[in-house]
């Protein structure tokens, strides 16, 4: 890769990252003032909605041709990079299990997991349909 593409590259990373952090602050803080803090929803929706959509783009991205190195950059390492937030659900686990509540840090962990992995199954089935057959 060429210097001037890596830049290219690193400059929409850093773009996709603010997007993508201002997204999960907004989400976050909405959340937390509509449903409290008696559970992580913005971190859960976060990663959620990025399970969605990183298994949307990676199938949508596929048949992007040349210009799909730099929507990989922008929208999954820049974007969903910074939207989703997988060091933050481990420290809530983390702030469970200290706070001698290991049944919902379970729980939570389970629900992050198992809904994640449908979401970005379903995510790639939902483009498959949009992507040209070849």
């Amino acid at each position: 890769m060429n210097a001037m593409v890596w830049w290219q590259q690193l400059l929409l990373v850093m773009a996709g990252g603010a997007l993508g952090a201002a997204g999960r602050f907004a989400l976050g803080g909405l959340l937390f003032r509509y449903l409290g803090n008696g559970f992580p929803w913005g971190t859960f929706a976060v990663n959620m909605i990025g399970s969605f959509a990183a298994g949307f783009l990676v199938v949508w991205l596929e048949t992007r041709g040349a210009s799909a190195v730099y929507w990989r950059a922008f929208l999954l390492v820049g974007v969903l990079g910074a939207l989703t937030t997988y060091s933050a659900l481990m420290v809530e686990c983390l702030l469970y299990l200290r706070g001698g509540r290991p049944p919902i840090m379970l729980a939570y962990l389970a629900l992050t997991l198992a809904a994640g992995l449908v979401l970005v199954w379903a995510g790639a089935r939902f483009a498959s349909p949009l992507a040209p057959s070849g």
